[in-house]
């Protein structure tokens, strides 16, 4: 029987005080060559974050399972947080990298053991305490193979960590956007893991869940490129029984949130199915949801794809050239086409995620192009591991998004001049 993943209704208080902001990522991190201990944690602030004693029925709740690591714990799995084992930032903190006994017990030689991620609740983050809680809540009742793994968290005095399974790969945006091209079936083959992840908490999970900030930054890589989804701070219960919606305050990342969740606040699911068609645009076309280094009028991804969904004569105008036609033009026109249902105005237009699981399994094979893509891209991708995985939460590079191109009425039908 699966666990129900309803939250109380001190969960919705929780949730509520949430505001619009973009995710905080930092830029590629400097590693020190002889240093042995980094930036301590940072402590939560009550001004900033609410009361640091939480519900209690949900603290009772989430210390039944998993695992309820000491800070010190934490500390020595971490190597007392040392810069060279800091994966990167990210809205609720910094990340570090750590090593625990496979039971989880206590910490192990660095090196050895079970690999896992350690979040700290930074007092400066966008996110804090209320959205730790929702997450570790959120995390022991879900179970899905595209969902994060949640391995223990640390509720002590005014410390808030969370560990979560190690992924080697990283996130999807670490991917997309390098200058080492991510082949078309293992792009597809993610699209089609982070749809079932979110099918899974739409229709599958006791009560719906709506994720609420879908992104390439949230979808984790495991060593084999599977999907999984991270980040559970701001998801919320969907809407039940007679309710069509749920009424919050309007939090997100821009470029990827609904326009009707930004205009009224209204939620739904199909609020996660807007979000899952930019991230699909970012996963053919290379380019990221906002980008203000492409050219005018196309800064803004959906705005420039438009025109171009589903239209047979010119949908390879938004597949990544840096493929170099390495990928199925059927697969991809039928890409295009799902990407345009998804980012439909009317919400209740847009397929359910189940639906488009379903569609994404149909695409034609791609297996044509795999022994191509693989040979042209291992030697680079496996040379990149260790840079990736030292990276995990951060994108890191200069831009790799495709150049720009410039159509004239001339060339409509043939491939875009670069400009």
């Amino acid at each position: 029987m699966k666990k129900s993943s309803n939250l109380s209704k001190g969960s919705y208080k929780i949730l509520k005080f949430l505001c619009l902001s973009p995710s905080v990522r930092s830029s590629e991190e400097t590693k020190p060559s002889d240093e042995t201990s980094g930036a301590p944690p940072v402590e939560t602030s009550d001004v900033q974050t609410a009361p640091t004693t939480p519900h209690r029925g949900m603290v009772q709740d989430i210390a039944s399972q998993p695992r309820r690591f000491s800070f010190n714990e934490l500390r020595l799995a971490t190597r007392n947080f040392r810069r060279e084992d800091l994966l990167g930032m990210g809205g609720f903190g910094p990340v570090y990298k750590g090593w625990i006994n496979e039971s989880g017990t206590s910490p192990v030689k660095p090196g050895t053991g079970l690999a896992v991620a350690v979040k700290i609740l930074n007092r400066y983050g966008v996110q804090g305490h209320r959205e730790w809680l929702a997450e570790v809540h959120f995390l022991r009742n879900l179970h899905h193979q595209n969902l994060v793994k949640l391995v223990g968290y640390c509720m002590e005095g005014h410390q808030r960590l969370i560990v979560y399974e190690f992924m080697a790969r990283g996130s999807l945006e670490n991917h997309l956007f390098r200058s080492v091209v991510l082949p078309w079936c293992t792009r597809i083959r993610i699209a089609l893991g982070a749809a079932q992840g979110l099918a899974y908490l739409h229709e599958e999970a006791q009560k719906p869940i709506i994720y609420r900030d879908f992104k390439a930054s949230n979808i984790l890589l495991d060593a084999d490129y599977n999907a999984k989804l991270s980040d559970f701070g701001l998801a919320r219960d969907g809407p039940e029984g007679d309710q069509t919606h749920v009424s919050t305050r309007v939090m997100g990342t821009y470029g990827y949130a609904a326009p009707e969740y930004v205009m009224t606040g209204h939620l739904t699911m199909k609020s996660d199915v807007y979000s899952f068609g930019v991230v699909l645009l970012e996963i053919l076309s290379g380019r990221k949801a906002m980008d203000k280094s492409q050219r005018m009028g196309e800064h803004n991804l959906v705005s420039w794809a438009k025109p171009y969904l589903g239209d047979k004569h010119h949908f390879w105008l938004l597949i990544d050239p840096r493929l170099r036609g390495k990928f199925s033009k059927k697969g991809a026109l039928k890409c295009t086409e799902i990407a345009s249902l998804c980012l439909r105005k009317n919400p209740k237009l847009r397929p359910q995620m189940s639906e488009i699981v379903e569609m994404l399994m149909r695409l034609p094979s791609t297996s044509e192009f795999r022994d191509a893509d693989d040979n042209s891209n291992s030697n680079n991708v496996e040379a990149k591991d260790k840079y990736v995985a030292g990276n995990l939460y951060s994108p890191t590079g200069p831009n790799a998004s495709p150049s720009s191109y410039t159509l004239s009425n001339k060339q409509k039908g043939k491939r875009p001049v670069r400009s």
